[in-house]
């Protein structure tokens, strides 16, 4: 099946761009900060999961260099843009059970559908059907009627490269899952701008938030789109670095809090964050893999201070943000 470019005109004949009076009026009646979150994958829905605690407007600016499972599959043969993160932001921001977000939720385990969400195949389906991804996105939010926005970092798809231990390694799951020292990243093609409405909600948010995610495959995927760094270092906004709370094998093994600093700062260009927020909990987990620490001292270096809390989940198998705990850290802070 051929899908025209998203780039297009063509893709938006028939797309009405009006803004939805009913997501505009909801958006109204919340009051709060205007927080943008940045990133994507299950970090940046756990950052949306404690924003949505707070905030007034909330805008989340996904990358679109996801090549792995689902997405993988339906992005390059569609022609699209990479629905799944996208489609997690739009689950996180969607605080009403419903028969639309069960059926986003579900994901297929036999069969030739195994692995695809069903979530990923409606959005592809809906942007044949409107004839632009944007209009998909549109339209999944009517369904869904989320409390935010959910808005790609560029309008088109994009390959993730990096040079780790001096090696070119192109892939965003290549890269995850390469151990070694990551001294450059870029995405292609070089020429892609960031989308006018990532810019904008960068630009008029009063607090950015970055992370938690994958240090280099999430949040510094959509930071290093060119024009995202430019924004958040000419918006007023604070800005605020959620650090995961472990260290990811085949990406940051060995790195502290001040290291994903550092790397974040070196390689994207961005000012250096208002504060970082890290855990104080202790966490037993196995080695190669290690809590992440945040030394006041070395990260004061930079001019940044550190906010400790206990931000663990008590109830998850796996270490993870508990929203609530990591929502009252992150609204103190705005």
């Amino acid at each position: 099946m051929t899908v025209p470019d998203p780039q297009s005109p063509t893709r938006e004949a028939g797309v009405s761009l009006e803004p939805d009076p009913l997501l505009e009026a909801l958006d109204a009646a919340r009051s709060g900060p205007a927080v943008t979150a940045v990133g994507g994958g299950h970090g940046l829905a756990q950052a949306l999961g404690a924003v949505s605690r707070y905030a007034g407007k909330i805008t989340a600016v996904v990358t679109v260099a996801d090549d792995g499972g689902s997405s993988g599959r339906l992005a390059p043969d569609l022609g699209i843009l990479p629905p799944g993160d996208i489609r997690q932001c739009l689950l996180a921001l969607t605080p009403d059970e419903s028969p639309w977000k069960r059926l986003f939720a579900y994901r297929f385990e036999e069969s030739d559908v195994a692995g695809h969400s069903l979530g990923n195949l409606m959005i592809a389906a809906l942007a044949e059907i409107e004839g632009s991804f944007e209009g998909a996105l549109r339209q999944a939010e009517r369904m869904l009627r989320p409390i935010g926005s959910v808005v790609p970092a560029a309008g088109q798809r994009l390959l993730l490269e990096a040079i780790v231990d001096d090696k070119p390694v192109a892939g965003q799951v290549a890269i995850a899952l390469s151990r070694g020292q990551i001294t450059d990243l870029v995405v292609r093609p070089t020429s892609i701008e960031a989308s006018p409405a990532a810019l904008e909600a960068l630009l008029e948010a009063d607090q950015i938030v970055l992370g938690p995610g994958s240090l280099y495959t999430s949040v510094m995927a959509a930071l290093v789109v060119p024009g995202i760094a430019e924004a958040i270092n000419e918006s007023a906004a604070r800005l605020v670095y959620v650090c995961n709370l472990t260290t990811q094998d085949g990406e940051t093994l060995g790195m502290d809090g001040a290291d994903h600093l550092d790397a974040l700062i070196t390689l994207t260009g961005m000012r250096p964050p208002n504060a970082i927020v890290a855990n104080t909990t202790a966490i037993a987990i196995e080695p190669p893999l290690a809590a992440v620490l945040a030394d006041e001292d070395t990260i004061a270096t930079y001019g940044v201070d550190v906010v400790g809390a206990d931000l663990v989940d008590p109830g998850a198998t796996w270490p993870r943000h508990d929203a609530a705990r990591l929502g009252g850290v992150l609204a103190r802070l705005a």
